[in-house]
């Protein structure tokens, strides 16, 4: 089964993407950024669903730590975050994410995007 990050400093939006992804997915939440680095150290994720906005280090920090890092700078990413700003989606596909969701989100668009992203990963 597919290993799933999901990295979010709010519990309830932790919760909601487990709940829509845990049929499918093995996931594991992360509520800051060192929890995330904790369980990647553990664990082989084949995904990580990452928010921006969160206290001390960020999502940005984040993400090109991992991006700076051999062992997992090949793991796909999906940002989801309430910043909308068309700017922070262009920083974000400039840095290699592979999909930018705007919070509130559909789950059947979390849904397709991810498994379209593990789709293209498996090839």
């Amino acid at each position: 089964m597919r290993k799933i990050l999901v990295v979010d400093d709010e519990p309830d939006i932790l919760e909601l993407i487990k709940d829509i992804l845990k049929s499918k997915y093995e996931v594991y939440t992360a509520k800051n950024v060192k929890e995330a680095v904790s369980t990647l150290e553990k664990v082989k994720i084949d995904l990580i669903i990452l928010d921006i906005m969160m206290p001390q280090i960020d999502g940005w920090d984040f993400l090109w730590m991992i991006r700076g890092s051999e062992k997992y700078r090949e793991i796909p990413v999906i940002i989801v975050t309430a910043r909308a700003d068309a700017e922070d989606k262009l920083i974000g596909l400039k840095e290699g994410v592979k999909d930018y969701i705007v919070k509130p989100f559909l789950p059947n668009e979390l849904i397709n995007r991810v498994e379209e992203i593990l789709k293209e990963r498996a090839k």
